[in-house]
């Protein structure tokens, strides 16, 4: 008896736990964006190391309120003053100056009149602790302040490097090689006959998971014969991840299944319940996962985004690698769902979401404007306008 599909969560969990496990590197954190933390990362030092001056006036001691006060120096950004102050003095301070000995308030400068070495207060009068950001404020030494799996981004590199890392542990690079199949492909730029189409999917998987630090190799397209699809593969040893668009379903010219057996490459599933995408499989070679995509463009990407980009992403060490949808209003009704989980191509405008009208999975140019994927569950009732639907944000560039 025929298995039947897996539902999308048994798929990206069984695909997820497939994840290669990749040796860690220890980078320059300027050079981690988009790295996943391999380890938790805890603080070296305090943010403030002293306690600093939150805004430009001037220290001076709360028990003095109500003034006047002599000024005796000045503590700048990196330049500290080197003394303390005493009863009814007053040391002109700079914001991210370090608060000198004696004091524990600021004097806004808008609060103050200053004639020559004299402050007299014309304002709020000053209370202990204001305006200033005490030690260990941000963080205290020994503290964690990025957890393990987390994607650095420039605010998480900049928290690192103030923790003080210069170095940061993350996974090496994921070596995926990409194959795209199929005997009507041709060369982007070349002529097409009427039977024939620019082979546009391996670019448009590559530009996808470019998007995380990986080593993309191309290979392809390559014709509807094992041997050279074998060969392909041959070629591709060496990658961590192989992901093949095309061949992938049970037609005659269907060659990727036959092709991995032929590698000795072992099938873990094939087929998902959702629609684009239903003709999805996985298999392992030793250490290497191949992950085949259906050919149809749309099918490709959405497939891609459900499937490749969090397998790469747990590969890297992500802590949460599937997409996860927002609730969204829905703009105009839907229809009744099909027999299978759908991912309609729509355009969300930051609050109301709209399908498009074309939803062909070999249509690209619903999916070019597309800026969201609308989830339609198997059998799902039609669903008025006003209804809140989950929806999928993509980073296609089309609402750029």
């Amino acid at each position: 008896m025929k298995t039947p599909p897996l539902t999308l969560a048994e798929a990206q969990s069984r695909l997820l736990a497939l994840a290669p496990t990749l040796a860690v590197d220890h980078r320059e954190a300027a050079d981690c964006a988009g790295f996943y933390l391999a380890e938790t990362l805890t603080a070296r030092r305090n943010q403030p190391a002293a306690p600093m001056s939150a805004m430009d006036g001037y220290a001076l001691r709360s028990a003095d309120a109500a003034g006047p006060w002599q000024v005796v120096g000045e503590s700048a950004a990196g330049h500290p003053f080197a003394g303390a102050v005493g009863p009814g003095q007053a040391v002109r301070i700079a914001t991210g100056a370090v608060v000198p000995a004696g004091a524990d308030t600021v004097l806004l400068q808008e609060d103050c009149v200053r004639e020559q070495d004299r402050v007299m207060l014309a304002g709020e009068s000053p209370r202990a602790g204001r305006h200033i950001r005490p030690s260990a404020m941000d963080f205290a030494q020994d503290a964690d302040v990025l957890a393990k799996g987390t994607r650095m981004g420039a605010a998480q590199l900049a928290l690192a490097i103030a923790a003080g890392h210069r170095l940061l542990p993350v996974r090496r690079k994921v070596r995926l090689a990409i194959i795209d199949s199929g005997d009507e492909l041709r060369m982007p730029g070349d002529a097409c006959a009427a039977h024939q189409i620019p082979a546009s999917n391996g670019p448009m998987l590559a530009a996808m998971a470019a998007s995380l630090p990986c080593t993309i190799e191309r290979h392809g397209p390559i014709a509807d014969r094992r041997d050279a699809l074998v060969a392909a593969l041959e070629a591709a040893a060496s990658a961590d991840i192989v992901v093949t668009s095309g061949g992938a379903s049970v037609g005659d010219h269907d060659l990727v299944r036959p092709a991995l057996a032929a590698i000795g490459a072992e099938l873990d599933f094939w087929r998902v319940a959702i629609k684009p995408g239903k003709p999805l499989l996985v298999a392992r070679r030793g250490h290497q996962l191949i992950l085949g995509l259906p050919g149809n463009p749309a099918s490709a990407y959405v497939t891609g985004f459900l499937f490749m980009l969090p397998l790469l992403r747990a590969a890297l060490g992500s802590a949460d690698p599937p997409p996860r949808p927002i609730p969204a209003q829905l703009a105009t009704p839907m229809d009744r769902g099909g027999s299978r989980m759908e991912f309609l191509r729509a355009v969300w405008n930051g609050t109301t979401v709209a399908p498009l009208d074309l939803q062909d999975s070999g249509a690209l140019t619903p999916l070019a404007h597309a800026n969201a994927l609308i989830v339609r569950e198997a059998g799902a009732d039609a669903i008025p306008a006003g209804s809140t639907v989950p929806v999928y944000l993509l980073e296609n560039g089309a609402s750029g």
